[in-house]
């Protein structure tokens, strides 16, 4: 684990190059599809025999053998070591989750999980922490107030101490956790009594770093699957449901999934 601290950078720091998504393999996932291991999305239905050819060690009671396989099961600290600069939804959906963040009051001690250089906070929180596998990335990131270095899902454990912060946010990588329920047991840890867990995710991604049965599920699949992390993990209360954008929305669309620690 490394700890990167204090000093702020913005995206307008010469030093950092902003590239395209596509370059890095982002794709749109179609409703009911499933992409392949070259990221073409093609017809299909959930498929349970469908295995990459490397597996992932841990399975998950109640989920299928395979679901928490990928296509690449390589080091996660190789695929996301070069920086990447971008925004992964659309404007619509980046003020969805700027409003639902407000809309909660996720304003004081927070945690964003699986972060990047930008965090969709409309106003920032009074103290936030980001925590992703990409130091540059969380350098830029002009909100954060404390930066560590992390991967989930090498070790599910957050590197904090027991009831630490009053909210986490994860925004559009729940789908990449190959131990998830595991992270969200120690979510629960970390936070304060009567503290959220909020999850928002859309459609686009990196198919060959998320989980096989993420690629297989369909828009209300997905918002069952992290329902089902909420529950399986003992340590939160009923899970709300939400899509934060129109059905009839244009754009990216952006669901949630939060819940209270017990």
């Amino acid at each position: 684990m490394t700890v990167v601290s204090t000093r702020r950078r913005g995206p307008d720091n010469p030093g950092l190059v902003v590239e395209k998504a596509r370059s890095h393999g982002l794709v749109e996932l179609e409703e009911g599809a499933l992409v392949d291991a070259v990221g073409e999305a093609e017809r299909g239905g959930l498929d349970h025999g469908h295995k990459s050819a490397r597996r992932v060690t841990t399975t998950t009671a109640d989920f299928p053998p395979g679901f928490f396989d990928r296509v690449d099961d390589g080091d996660d600290a190789v695929f996301y070591g070069p920086p990447r600069l971008v925004t992964h939804i659309d404007e619509g959906a980046i003020a969805a989750v700027g409003q639902l963040y407000e809309e909660l009051g996720i304003n004081g001690d927070v945690i964003d999980l699986m972060s990047s250089w930008v965090s969709h906070f409309r106003v920032a929180p009074r103290h936030l922490r980001v925590l992703g596998m990409n130091s540059v990335e969380l350098d830029a990131n002009p909100m954060a107030a404390e930066r560590i270095v992390h991967d989930l899902n090498a070790d599910p454990r957050i590197p904090l101490p027991d009831e630490s912060v009053d909210d986490v946010v994860c925004c559009v990588s729940v789908d990449y956790l190959t131990r998830p329920v595991e992270v969200f047991r120690d979510v629960g840890r970390i936070l304060r009594p009567d503290g959220r867990f909020v999850c928002t995710f859309s459609n686009r991604l990196f198919p060959t770093k998320a989980v096989r049965g993420w690629l297989y599920a369909s828009d209300e699949d997905h918002c069952r699957i992290v329902d089902e992390y909420f529950r399986q993990s003992r340590v939160f209360g009923p899970a709300t449901v939400s899509r934060r954008t129109p059905p009839d929305h244009r754009g990216d669309p952006l669901f949630a999934v939060w819940a209270t620690r017990l």
